[in-house]
């Protein structure tokens, strides 16, 4: 039949012999495709700086749009006004007195605790409280990086600069430079985590606490802590988040609570039901439904399942005695899937997915299509929200949940553990 002959054309065989080894990940390659990239990163953001005007770019948004509202929440706060930021209209209000009367609107989602951020950039003018978040979060995302490395499988990468040009050009660095958005702090704190888990739970936890200002990102860590009986770790991050929420009660009134509270309406109805951010830029199933036409019913029902198939997959993983590259790509995954609000900015949390796996790789040996995927991984962000937009197809969602998918299946299969050295035994409950 010609399909069979077709499927056994040596052109065929030879494609899907190369995806399935990753041949064409070649050490050059790994320099050239990176300097390339970082090189137009670059000129783009010369290119935005140059045709500025003031504080706004050539279009009329804020530079660094996204951080347009932390800065006005954070000189809400500095005016002694903390609750405003979490009403729409007074934080519109805000951003247009600010960046002028054309400025679009970029709402604040966050709860209270990213006050204790925001706040102190705000004493500072625009411009250098935009620098100075963009440069400390950047160099915690690299120093973060770096210790997770040293516990990879293969530590001596750590001490390899190359690593540097891989982590520093992955396009959601990108992303979150022009967006001057968080990805940089919560990827930091959630690779610190990792990193300081076995060794030092107690810090680890402190770090996995301080995730509590993007909260839909923590609901699988108590879980994996729980699964493992990781007690220390555990209570390290509950105390760190209460007193978080004691010094957020202190410095800015209780009544930001309640504010916070009543925000989430519009959060969840404006931004996320209805999509008012763009179906295109939100990397989740409950987006991927909506952006085909579904209703939010259906969107939440799917967006449930998929959580609900991660959180067990995730906690059949870490219970497993697993690598630790392995468990750490794992719970970077099930962290972006299990939210339905996650943007294309957020998948700077695919970098220490991706960092594990590839040392583990060098270590021991990739498996079939291993490369091949953290090739997609790494490029993705940079084409997610353009592809999703033309096309209709959620690339980035596709890509996680195929990769989820085949360390579920390999991990929960596999005979190879991490060594002693590398990785302490897991805990079982």
């Amino acid at each position: 039949m010609r399909g069979d002959s077709w499927s056994r054309s040596p052109r065929v065989n030879r494609i899907a012999d190369l995806l399935r080894g990753g041949a064409f990940v070649t050490r050059q390659r790994l320099v050239l495709w990176p300097a390339a990239l970082l090189i137009g990163f670059v000129v783009a953001i010369v290119f935005l700086a140059a045709t500025a005007h003031g504080i706004n770019d050539y279009k009329g948004r804020p530079l660094g749009s996204d951080f347009s509202n932390i800065y006005a929440a954070g000189v809400f706060a500095r005016q002694g006004n903390a609750a405003a930021p979490f009403d729409p209209a007074r934080q519109e209000a805000q951003e247009k007195a600010i960046f002028g009367s054309a400025t679009p609107f970029f709402g604040w989602h966050y709860p209270p605790f990213f006050l204790l951020v925001a706040a102190p950039l705000a004493y500072l003018s625009y411009l250098p409280a935009l620098l100075l978040w963009q440069a400390s979060t950047l160099v915690f995302y690299l120093g973060a990086m770096a210790l997770l490395l040293r516990s990879a499988p293969a530590p001596a990468l750590a001490a390899n600069p190359s690593w540097i040009l891989l982590a520093a050009a992955f396009p959601a660095v990108f992303v979150n430079l022009i967006h001057g958005h968080n990805g940089f702090l919560t990827t930091a704190l959630l690779a610190g985590g990792i990193a300081l888990l076995d060794e030092q739970p107690i810090l680890s936890g402190i770090l996995f606490g301080l995730l509590a200002y993007k909260p839909q990102f923590g609901l699988m860590i108590p879980l994996v802590l729980i699964a493992t009986a990781r007690w220390q770790a555990l209570g390290a991050a509950a105390l760190t988040v209460l007193a978080l929420a004691g010094i957020v009660t202190a410095l800015f009134g209780f009544e930001v609570w309640p504010a916070f509270l009543a925000s989430t309406h519009f959060t969840r109805t404006v931004v996320l039901e209805q999509g008012n951010t763009g179906f295109n830029k939100i990397q989740s199933v409950f987006a991927w439904v909506r952006l085909w036409g579904g209703g939010v019913s259906l969107a939440y029902a799917l967006q449930g399942v998929t959580a609900a198939v991660t959180a067990v997959l995730l906690v059949l993983i870490w219970r497993k005695p697993a690598t630790f590259a392995d468990r750490g790509a794992a719970l970077c995954l099930g962290v972006l899937l299990t939210t339905p609000y996650c943007l294309d900015y957020d998948l700077m949390v695919l970098a220490p997915a991706i960092a594990l796996l590839a040392a583990q790789g060098v270590a021991e040996g990739f498996r079939p299509y291993e490369k091949t995927i953290l090739v997609v991984l790494w490029f993705v962000p940079m084409v997610t929200r353009g592809v999703a937009a033309a096309t209709l197809i959620p690339v980035g969602v596709v890509a996680m949940l195929g990769t989820g998918i085949f360390l579920a299946a390999h991990t929960l299969n596999a005979k190879r553990v991490s060594p002693p050295s590398a990785n302490a035994a897991v805990r079982s409950a």
